[in-house]
């Protein structure tokens, strides 16, 4: 994989002058503040106003997106701030829409949210972010997304691992041992999806990681909608978990103390935990390949081209490969 050439891409039109403009078509007025916020899929700017408070103007990555799939994000996103559950919503335009069009580009303008990264030390602070996912998951699935991805084993590990090998993104030199490893993944994942066939799949947060939420006096607040899907439960809450096993179960049944009294919860997709880390890895992989075309990649990103990374995937994705074949994590309820 080589260096690209980044001279057309579509953001590179996208001025701050286009941004501020963009913003004032909402009738707010700009001082001029602007800075650029930590996301690489799409271009997210917090916006000063004379109004006092600033927003956020997310402008969307052309090409990924149709706007049916956006908007059924801002939707789902909208359903939860109606129902008093702490997500950052899109704001509506006079006429009542949230997706907007300026200069060539799709864009939404939401609240300005403060709040710092969640710690999660204490069982309450578990406690309290199960109860908010549970009423979130109580909401998703009273009715389907209809125009949403669904987390599939297909479009999550085999279109990755076939994107890296069409495109000779991993070096030739590590090719095989690479793709060695992948196709001896999918057995146990598989495996893994039938033995909890029965889990629900439901509306979901989709990438609901610490850097998702934001933590403030009154609790936590979802941030970044982008990803939302339809998938199992355990989607939202395993990256949650962290450390040895004694450590992610106590902090599983911390948040499952708050979850279950609004959702109920199937054990059954504990065994998914692994599976979907799996899935998550390779995706990641892929969305940088995909994505190097991109001068913010290369830039933020300057390891993933490189022998070193690949080796590193190849060992990682080994000890992943151990890991599958471990017993799921147990709900101490």
């Amino acid at each position: 994989m080589t260096a690209a050439t980044h001279s057309l891409h579509p953001y590179d039109a996208l001025t701050p002058d286009i941004i501020l403009a963009a913003v004032e078509t909402y009738g707010l007025h700009c001082t001029g503040g602007l800075l650029a916020l930590n996301s690489y899929e799409n271009r997210v700017y917090r916006v000063d106003t004379e109004e006092g408070s600033p927003c956020v103007a997310k402008f969307y990555r052309p090409g990924r997106w149709n706007e049916a799939v956006i908007l059924e994000e801002h939707s789902f996103a909208l359903q939860l701030a109606e129902h008093e559950i702490p997500v950052v919503a899109p704001l509506k335009r006079q006429d009542g829409a949230t997706l907007s069009h300026h200069a060539g580009f799709r864009f939404a303008i939401f609240p300005w949210q403060p709040g710092r990264a969640p710690e999660l030390n204490t069982r309450d602070d578990r406690a309290l972010l199960g109860r908010y996912l549970g009423r979130l998951h109580l909401l998703g699935a009273a009715e389907p997304f209809q125009q949403r991805a669904r987390l599939g084993i297909e479009e999550f590990g085999q279109q990755s691992v076939r994107y890296l090998k069409e495109h000779d993104i991993v070096p030739e030199e590590l090719r095989a041992s690479f793709f060695t490893i992948t196709e001896y993944l999918f057995p146990p994942i598989e495996a893994a999806f039938q033995a909890a066939g029965e889990a629900a799949w439901i509306r979901l947060h989709g990438d609901c990681h610490l850097g998702n939420i934001l933590w403030t006096g009154t609790g936590p607040h979802l941030v970044d909608f982008d990803d939302c899907l339809t998938g199992p439960a355990i989607q939202d809450l395993w990256m949650l978990l962290s450390g040895e096993r004694e450590e992610m179960q106590m902090q599983l049944a911390d948040v499952l103390s708050g979850y279950t009294p609004f959702m109920e919860f199937n054990s059954a997709e504990l065994r998914l935990i692994e599976p979907l880390r799996t899935l998550r890895m390779l995706r990641y992989m892929t969305w940088l390949a995909e994505r190097w075309d991109d001068p913010a990649f290369p830039r933020n990103f300057p390891w993933f081209n490189t022998r070193r990374y690949w080796e590193e995937q190849v060992l990682t994705l080994k000890q992943q490969a151990a890991a599958l074949d471990e017993p799921p994590l147990t709900w101490l309820a």
